[in-house]
């Protein structure tokens, strides 16, 4: 697989994956599946160590993405940000192969095709190797959807939003009582406690920062989904 070291936010699907690299992590992403899923790979620098955010598809060009040599990275654990189906057509074959151990909300468990080894509420933490990973959790998009945030020490923050959160607004959500729920949690636990130059990382299609979606929000809630 090709990786660019250049990176953008923005993955073609089917296309290359791109690297993003830190002091203390990389992150790679990759588009996969009929739906266009992010997948994001994050690898400790210093103990090689990784977690995968989102196995959402084609398990081989997943397994390309880790790689193949003795230098590959370990996979120690696969993280679902929420039940829906397109999010984990890969998990177990993924998890399976690299002996991983899976995290989900215990309110998206029950659907996913393996149990999680780890049920993760909000504050909770996730490692990967040195690096620390806090869990968020917004509910709307579905009961138990959760982001993960790395603060980097030496950076801005980066954080993983899987469905809740995308360019141009929150997401789809079943009803004006859960879009209410989704926004608001959105608003309070992301926008309200993050700087402006949090890079945010979602589901589906690009990236975006809180910085240049903060102005949005007052019209996202007028207009209601």
């Amino acid at each position: 697989m090709n990786i660019v070291e250049t990176y953008t936010g923005h993955v073609d699907p089917g296309g290359d994956a791109t690297r993003r690299t830190l002091d203390a992590l990389t992150i790679t992403k990759l588009s996969v599946g009929p739906m266009d899923n992010n997948t994001y790979l994050l690898v400790c620098r210093e103990s090689n160590e990784a977690l995968l955010v989102d196995a959402a598809n084609d398990p081989d060009r997943i397994s390309d993405l880790i790689g193949h040599g003795p230098d590959r990275p370990a996979l120690k654990t696969v993280v679902t940000t929420h039940q829906h189906q397109d999010h984990w057509q890969a998990l177990g074959a993924v998890a399976g192969a690299n002996g991983a151990n899976t995290a989900a909300h215990p309110l998206d468990a029950p659907p996913l095709p393996v149990p999680p080894d780890f049920l993760v509420e909000h504050g909770d933490t996730l490692s990967v190797g040195r690096i620390t990973l806090e869990v968020i959790h917004l509910r709307g998009h579905t009961p138990g959807s959760i982001a993960l945030l790395y603060r980097d020490p030496a950076g801005i923050p980066h954080l993983f939003t899987g469905d809740s959160l995308f360019p141009g607004g929150v997401g789809k959500t079943a009803s004006p009582e859960n879009f209410t729920s989704l926004l608001d949690d959105v608003e309070s636990r992301i926008f309200g406690e993050l700087p402006d130059e949090t890079w945010f990382y979602p589901g589906h299609g690009d990236d975006s920062t809180l910085g240049a979606e903060r102005p949005k929000l007052r019209e996202w809630r007028e207009r209601g989904w």
